[in-house]
Order: structure tokens, then sequence, then C-alpha cells
């Protein structure tokens, strides 16, 4: 698409991000590659929001979303479903970023973060993260590995920190390094974490966190759902790091046997980390590095966004979850 176009992306969070904040990380990332093609991006998200690349304006909490965005734009991005969608005039798209469990029928415009979080929605509309590796400092591939690592929010149970500090304590030798956790945690019923073969971070990002996944021996990511995508495997894939996880939603497409292995038997990933160091380093920054960069990423909402451009939508019905889990958890043993 040639044309330069005025984009307004909107998401209910805050932006640049600092610590946690996937889809707020995806959508500046987005921002700044669609402004460098010499489109003109606006982020309509919450107050205290800023950005040097593009005009910030903020969410008023008293309006609804709809009724904030003046018709001035060729095309909106929202990143989450907005009420009264079904009134909007302008040409747009919903990026859905997480997962529901019930079958409220979406928007016909809704696009998915992995293929198979599309399929379970009946739908084949989706456009894989990316992220602006120029942000992030560059990887030391030599460095020595010394722990695995947890990356995400331990505090949300589907995540499973349980089970990936269960899998490296079983390991004579072995450290987990958990990022985004802490040992003493109320949230999932006062637990305490023993074993001194876990370090807790809690919520790390910049420098401090790039340190720590560079000098990690590989990811250690048992989740308990349906992934939609998992930042947390870029990003460790980017500094060289293989993934040991779990084959639940986007998994089994991220992950490769060239970068890393899958099973829902904690035994069997333990097996499969004692050959860590058989996974390259440069394989797995290569790998993220090409495949989950902003600039394709926006590429491919470029061709998203011309399709409603063109008075078509994204899916000819309306994208609604196949079969809702009957269970919280996922198997795991």
């Amino acid at each position: 698409m040639d044309t330069k176009m005025r984009i307004l992306i909107v998401d209910n969070g805050f932006i640049p991000v600092h610590l946690y904040g996937g889809t707020q990380r995806v959508i500046w990332g987005l921002g700044k590659e669609l402004a460098k093609m010499g489109h003109i991006v606006t982020f309509l998200v919450k107050k205290g929001s800023y950005c040097d690349f593009a005009t910030v304006l903020h969410i008023d909490e008293n309006i609804p979303i709809v009724d904030q965005i003046k018709p001035q734009y060729d095309i909106v991005h929202f990143n989450f479903q907005p009420e009264r969608i079904e009134h909007f005039r302008l040409p747009y798209i919903i990026t859905m970023h997480g997962n529901r469990n019930d079958t409220v029928q979406l928007d016909k415009n809704t696009v998915f973060v992995s293929k198979n979080h599309a399929q379970r929605f009946s739908s084949e509309a989706y456009v894989y993260n990316g992220l602006d590796w120029e942000e992030y400092a560059k990887p030391d591939l030599g460095l020595k590995r010394m722990y695995f690592h947890f990356l995400g929010k331990a505090s949300w149970r589907i995540k499973n920190v349980q089970g990936a500090i269960d899998v490296v304590s079983c390991m004579k030798k072995e450290r987990l390094a958990v990022l985004g956790g802490v040992r003493f945690n109320i949230k999932m019923g006062v637990r305490f974490t023993f074993s001194l073969k876990v370090t807790f971070r809690g919520m790390v990002g910049g420098e401090e966190k790039y340190r720590w996944l560079n000098g990690s021996k590989g990811l250690v990511f048992p989740v308990r759902w349906h992934e939609p995508f998992g930042l947390a495997i870029i990003e460790s894939l980017y500094y060289g790091c293989p993934v040991f996880g779990t084959p639940y939603g986007s998994l089994p497409e991220l992950v490769n046997s060239d970068v890393g292995f899958l099973s829902d038997k904690g035994k069997v990933l333990e097996q499969a980390m004692v050959h860590w160091d058989q996974y390259d380093p440069k394989n797995c920054h290569a790998y993220a590095l090409e495949e989950f960069n902003s600039k394709r990423m926006a590429l491919a909402y470029l061709s998203k966004y011309e399709i409603v451009l063109e008075n078509r939508t994204i899916n000819a019905t309306n994208p609604q979850l196949k079969e809702v889990q009957q269970h919280k958890f996922l198997h795991w043993e």
C-alpha cells in the first residue's frame, strides 16, 4: 500500500512500557514502523502516555471510546473490542490479544495474534506479534549461561510458575530465575517458595531484564492455557535462549525443534533441558530477529487495513469460540 494514511491506534493502556505491558509494547513497535513508512500515526491511550514519533491523545474515561474519535482518520486500529462498535462509521480493525471462554460473537473485523488463536475462534485472520528489536540491548551470544529463567506474570496461575520451579528443582545443578514474581505471594493462596535454587526478581524491565535473559540457558514456559502468542517466547529467543514449554496454543507454531522443546510432562521437559546447550544461541536469535520484528508485523497489518478500506470485512462471519473449555487448567504432570 503506497498511499500514506492517517492511522489511529487505540488501546486502554499506557505507552511507553517500562516493565510489564505486552500489548503496549506491540502497538509501540507497530506505530513506530508505520511512522517510518510515512503514515501519520496517532495513539489514543491512557492519560500519562507520551511518544516522540506520533501524536498522543488521552482517553476520557467518562465518554465511550467510539464517541471520542473524530472522523479525520483513514483507519482505526482498536486493540480491544470497544462498546458501541456497531455505531462506528470509520474503517477499523480490532486485534484480540487475549483469550475468552464463552461463545459471544466477535466483530467481523477481528484479527488474532496466531494461527491457533484464530482457529479456536473459527477464523483464519491473524498477524503475529513483532517487536522493535532496536529498542532492546544487543545480545552477547557468547556469554556464559548460568541458569534457566521463567518470564511472565507469576501470580497468574495459568502461567504455571510452580511447574517451572518443580522442573528445575529436580535438576541437580540447575537454578531458576523468576522474572515477574516474588517468593511470597498472597494472590496465589499464600504461596511461599522455599527452594534456594529459585531467585525471584519481581517485575523487571530495561537493561536489568536484558541482562537476566542474556545469561540464561533457556526459558521454562509450562503454561496451562492456550497461549495466544507469548512475547516472553520471542524475547527469550532474541537473547539466544531456547524455549522449554507446553504444547498449547501458539507454542507449536512459534517453537520449532531448532529453538526448543515442548511437552506437558515435567519429567520429559527436564530431560530435554539437560541438553540445553545443543540449541545454538545464534539460531534462536536470528529466528526471533527475522520472523517476529515490528516491520514484518506492520506490513501484515497494512494488508488487513487494505481489506476494510475496500469495504470488505476481515472475516466473512462473526468469529466465535468453537469449544468452551470446561477445565480452568490444561493438563500438566
